[in-house]
């Protein structure tokens, strides 16, 4: 079966959507929470248990705190507080611990927790409690995150006057779990447990109040972790958490019933020791069964995931040297003898294994639970898969193409430039693996992207300069007419037409390069270029470590910047009218014109911006009518170019047609993203498209590059610009607000495209630009090889994260850093499915025009 090599990445990449669906399905646990929520007020405590009688006490205890102060160190590990460190490098902590207004801990950070993270910043004055906690320990060389006792042993030192002890008793710290400070807190507090905390009371910071008071926290907690059981796990009576608190609950009621009948004698001393060693029984019990459930993991539909997402790399890996080659279709071995008795084997065994698994687990699988079609579908398509790249070696070794050299490059080597795309996106893979690279991603992207301005400055030097004298030769081709950089980007923004690609000349000669433009402004583009990235930098600031440090953009959203915001944004406007509108038609252009009128009549509305004849920001709206106006034109230049697309298909026009039908659908995308966009962004989409043009008139033209160098360098500028806009790996920096825009009421569905389209914005508008770009080629096999290249670098570190999340699913930071990025990448990966949907259609239409 032959497939175009577009066709075929499309497809892989809709499987790979499907598996890491299955992935993280099976990776998410199912949430240990409380559906019991109390709307208005608190609710009212459980009642003492009592036998036979009632208790004249129905509400708390009074609070053991009036204030806390807690002191959160970062890794701060506990031999660094106790034993002989402790009293070399933290000599009045240790003064204290000795005094015996204390009690300390050694808490273990064991994931699923961020007890310490949350309260990093609530502290209060005027204590009677100090809290000496960290939030994780590190190993002898500095690193954090791991499973190591060093790692997860941290100090947990509890300072009150309240506490009475004698000085100088002093104990070896008891091993206790962070989750535990949580109900510790509340009951000190006098404040109800959170219900959905899987921690119990310290002990020992109760153990000096009257019996009945220690009864009474302890049922509290108890009571709150058995509900939380209950809710959440079907089998709860048989837990033996569960069956060791109702018989302490018994014994309790027993205790207050010879309590209220005055009844001092031994034998209530002795039933109120036994029932404080039951309701410690039961804590523990309860606790860690909660904890177990918190962090448990469907490794059958994990691996099932996994295998789907790795055969589709494997097949994209297996493929390459054959699209590298410029094989516009690839020979997919679906009909082989050989391919179908292997397959049905393969389909028997997993079958077998399914229901093996689904049988004989205890726990709820995921895809134990669907419809035996869909898990025959998932079956069918992993034996497929297995078939395809087993049959793909076996002629690969057959034919002996394994030794042999690529045709496309018989005589050339690997350039600079080719050895840097593929260096950065290996390296920029290699480094998911640590937590602090997948916080301040952006700052890898920004590297390679400087980096990249950098070499293309050589290659172009390179390109001018290839003689012995100084005198440059002009080995370029650019367009004629221009006379410096700003006069060709307005000039005419679009309507080129890259030549088919020469790997053993990259130039032209000096007599092919008169009337050019001048030789300065090729040298000098990479540059620009890097003045744009670095000022784009300057806008806003993201990531963990820098976050917090003053940009442009919280200084324009400032209420006493109003006025430069608006200057900014109408600048903004008119730079994106002025490289966007060349390659439209006279229609789009004046679309494009109000439409982005509208956009500023909207921020105008809704008092974000200024009008001029409108300085006080008067009749402030949702601006829904504005943005409801735009939205019309958005729609009407993508049905223009859309219509110009099937008018290229249908009616074979000729090719300019299809061009500037490209062109307007990008145009509209430019024009949806400036709605979505908030004000203080829109330089953010002018650089964008500044760059899109002084990369194609300057770089890209000129030094004609490969159609897979160009992919991978649209995806490095697309990421880039992602983190541009002031997006991250954490989930908070999403701006839904953009899901909003012209909406009054709540729509799913729209909301989640807008939201979805406003947050990658940067890497849809250069896969667009790509589209264009590649269509106007000679090449009949250039959209189709960029397609699979795109596709193949987007599945690489989805792939390889997928693995390096599952190794490290008990990691300390597994939900605060690697699970956002997870979803990240699985909402990319399905943004990429839709571009490749877009490309392959784009391409079916090149093919029949051809």
């Amino acid at each position: 079966m032959r497939l175009g090599s577009g066709a075929f990445a499309a497809s892989c990449v809709a499987i790979e959507v499907i598996g890491f669906a299955i992935f993280i399905r099976g990776f998410f646990p199912a949430p240990v929470r409380s559906s019991a929520r109390t709307e208005h007020g608190v609710e009212t405590p459980a009642p003492e248990p009592v036998a036979g009688a009632s208790s004249n006490w129905t509400k708390l205890p009074s609070p053991l705190f009036s204030k806390v102060v807690i002191m959160l160190i970062d890794a701060l590990r506990d031999d660094f507080v106790f034993g002989s460190k402790g009293v070399k490098y933290m000599p009045y902590t240790t003064y204290l611990v000795e005094k015996g207004a204390s009690h300390s801990f050694v808490a273990e950070a064991k994931p699923p927790t961020v007890t310490m993270p949350r309260i990093k910043e609530r502290e209060t004055l005027s204590p009677s409690l100090l809290v000496l906690c960290g939030d994780h320990g590190m190993s002898e060389s500095g690193s954090h995150g791991a499973s190591s006792t060093e790692e997860v042993s941290t100090p947990l030192i509890l300072i009150s006057s309240a506490f009475e002890r004698k000085p100088g008793a002093i104990r070896h710290p008891k091993h206790v779990q962070q989750t535990d400070l949580a109900a510790t807190l509340a009951i000190g507090l006098g404040l109800p447990i959170p219900k959905d905390s899987v921690g119990s009371l310290l002990f020992p910071v109760i153990e000096g109040k009257p019996m009945r008071e220690q009864l009474r926290f302890l049922h509290l907690n108890t009571l709150q972790l058995s509900k939380l059981l209950q809710e959440n796990v079907p089998s709860y009576e048989k837990d033996p958490g569960f069956e060791q608190f109702k018989v302490a609950e018994r014994l309790h009621g027993n205790w207050v019933r010879l309590h209220l009948e005055e009844n001092h004698s031994d034998v209530l001393l002795g039933l109120g020791t036994k029932v404080l060693r039951q309701y410690l029984g039961a804590l523990k019990t309860l606790s860690l069964a909660l904890s177990t459930q918190v962090a448990h993991y469907d490794i059958y539909s994990m691996a099932v995931g996994t295998v789907m997402v790795l055969e589709v790399l494997t097949l994209f890996l297996l493929s390459t040297p054959h699209v590298l080659c410029r094989k516009a279709e690839l020979d997919v071995p679906l009909l082989s003898p050989v391919f179908s008795l292997l397959f049905y084997l393969i389909f028997l065994v997993l079958s077998a294994i399914h229901v093996l698994v689904c049988t004989s687990s205890e726990s709820s699988c995921y895809l134990c639970s669907l419809p035996w079609l869909a898990v025959g579908g998932v079956m069918v398509l992993v034996s497929a898969l297995l078939c395809v790249i087993v049959s793909a070696l076996i002629r690969m070794v057959i034919d002996g193409t394994l030794l042999k050299k690529s045709a496309a490059y018989p005589s050339s080597g690997w350039s600079e430039v080719d050895v840097l795309l593929l260096l950065g996106t290996v390296g920029h893979v290699l480094s998911l693996g640590a937590s602090s690279f997948v916080e301040e991603e952006h700052q890898t992207w920004y590297f390679l992207v400087n980096t990249l301005c950098l070499a293309l400055s050589q290659e172009t030097c390179r390109s001018c300069f290839v003689g012995d004298d100084c005198e440059p030769q002009h080995h370029f081709h650019v367009e004629q007419g221009c006379v410096d950089i700003l006069a060709c980007t307005l000039k005419d923004s679009t309507s080129y037409s890259t030549p088919k690609p020469d790997r053993t000349r990259k130039g032209v000669s000096l007599s092919e390069a008169q009337g050019s433009c001048k030789w300065w402004t090729v040298l000098a583009s990479p540059w620009l270029v890097l003045i744009c990235c670095r000022l784009l930098r300057s806008l806003n600031q993201t990531g963990v470590q820098g976050a917090h440090r003053p940009d442009l953009s919280h200084w324009l959203t400032s209420s006493d910047h109003k006025v430069q915001l608006s200057g900014l944004a109408a600048l903004s406007l008119a730079v994106i009218f002025m490289l966007v509108q060349k390659g439209c038609s006279l229609v789009s252009k004046a679309a494009l014109a109000l439409g982005l009128l509208g956009v500023f009549c909207y921020r105008a509305a809704t008092g974000i911006v200024l009008f001029p004849w409108q300085p006080d920001n008067k009749g402030i709206s949702k601006g829904i009518i504005e943005a409801r106006f735009v939205y019309v034109f958005v729609l009407g230049i993508l049905f223009t170019g859309t219509k110009d697309l099937l008018k290229a298909q249908v009616i074979a026009t000729d090719f300019k047609t299809k061009t500037i039908g490209l062109w307007e659908i990008h145009s509209g995308l430019v024009l949806l993203a400036a709605l979505l966009l908030r004000p203080h962004n829109l330089p953010v989409l002018a650089f964008s498209l500044l760059i899109q043009t002084i990369m194609t008139k300057f770089i890209w033209k000129p030094l004609r590059h490969d159609a897979a160098e160009i992919t991978v360098m649209h995806y490095w500028f697309g990421q880039a610009f992602f983190y541009f806009q002031g997006n991250s790996n954490n989930i908070a920096t999403i701006d839904i607000s953009a899901g909003f825009v012209g909406l009054d009421a709540y729509m799913e569905v729209p909301a989640a495209f807008l939201t979805v389209f406003g947050t990658y914005v940067g890497p849809v508008l250069w896969a667009s630009h790509l589209v264009h770009f590649l269509s106007s080629e000679e090449s009949n096999s250039a959209l189709s090889r960029a397609c699979f290249c795109y596709a193949l670098i987007c599945s690489v570190p989805v792939a390889t994260y997928i693995v390096l999340v599952t190794s490290l699913r008990y990691h300390l930071f597994i939900w605060s850093v690697f699970s956002p990025k997870l979803l990240y990448e699985g909402m990319h990966l399905l943004i990429t499915a839709a571009l490749c949907a877009v490309f392959t259609a784009t391409d079916q239409t090149r093919h029949t025009k051809v």
